[in-house]
C-alpha cells in the first residue's frame, strides 16, 4: 500500500464508522486525527475551523491564524468568549499556554515562507490533478473572497480540502479541469468530504476510504476518472 493511503491514525479508539456518511462533526474529527503530532497548522474560514475542536494535548499542533497569531486553541465558550481573541473567521477561540501575536504581515510571511506543515480549507471544486478553486465561482454577482487562501495554498507543505463531495444541483466537486477561478494549481494532496476521503498522488486522484457506500459505487455517481483503494 502506498504509503500515503495508509491511514495516518495518531490517536486510540475507534474511526468513524464506514456504513453511513460522516456528520460535520466526525469529519472535523477525522482531519484532527491524521493531522501529525508537532505540526503547525492553519484552519481556513468556515467549516475547517472545527477541526480545533478535536485536537488533542499530546499531538502537540500549533495552531495558525492569518490575523496574527500562534497557539490558538479550541473554539471559545461562554465566559471564555473575549471579543478581542478571534480566529481569521472572527470566531471567538482560546488560546494556549506560549500562544504568541504579532503584525498581519508577520502571519503572511509565515504562510508564504513554508512554515506551516497543513493547511485545511473549503473549496468549490478541486480538480483530479490537485488544483484548487475556493475563492470564486466566477458567476457576475458572486462576491470575490480570497484572504490569505492563495498564500495557504502554495505556501504550507501540505494542503488538505475539508469540503462536501456534490454541489447542491447534485454535481461532483471534484472535476478533470476547474471551471472556477484558480486559488493554485497542483496543490492539494488530500480532500475530506461526508463520502470519502481521497488523496492525490503523482497528479491523480485515489480514494483512500468511503463511508455509506462502496468506492465503485461512489466512483460511477462521481462520474469522474478517479483511483479505487488499494487492497492488500
Amino acid at each position: 500500500m502506498s504509503e500515503s493511503l495508509a491511514l495516518a491514525d495518531v490517536s486510540t479508539g475507534e474511526r468513524p464508522s464506514r456504513r453511513t456518511p460522516l456528520s460535520k462533526d466526525d469529519l472535523a474529527r477525522l482531519i484532527a486525527r491524521d493531522i501529525e503530532p508537532g505540526s503547525f497548522v492553519n484552519l481556513g474560514v468556515g467549516q475547517p475551523t472545527s477541526v480545533s475542536n478535536h485536537l488533542r494535548p499530546e499531538q502537540n499542533v500549533t495552531l495558525h491564524t492569518e490575523n496574527g497569531m500562534l497557539g490558538m486553541g479550541r473554539e471559545a465558550r461562554g465566559e471564555e468568549v473575549d471579543d478581542d481573541l478571534i480566529n481569521a473567521g472572527k470566531i471567538p477561540v482560546t488560546e494556549l499556554p506560549g500562544a504568541s501575536y504579532f503584525h498581519h504581515g508577520d502571519s503572511f510571511g509565515m504562510m508564504r515562507g513554508g512554515h506551516l506543515d497543513v493547511c485545511v480549507m473549503g473549496a468549490f471544486q478541486v480538480s483530479t490533478n490537485g488544483d484548487l478553486a475556493n475563492w470564486s465561482t466566477g458567476a457576475p454577482d458572486a462576491i470575490p473572497a480570497v484572504g490569505g487562501a492563495m498564500d495557504l495554498a502554495i505556501g504550507a507543505r501540505q494542503t488538505w480540502v475539508m469540503m462536501t463531495l456534490f454541489a447542491k444541483d447534485g454535481s461532483c466537486k471534484i472535476v478533470p479541469e476547474l471551471t472556477f477561478p484558480a486559488t493554485g494549481r497542483d496543490c492539494v494532496s488530500r480532500i475530506y468530504t461526508p463520502d470519502a476521503v481521497f488523496v492525490i498522488e503523482e497528479g491523480r486522484t485515489l480514494i483512500r476510504e468511503t463511508y455509506g457506500c462502496d468506492p465503485a459505487e461512489l466512483r460511477d455517481r462521481m462520474g469522474v476518472d478517479v483511483g479505487l483503494p488499494h487492497r492488500d
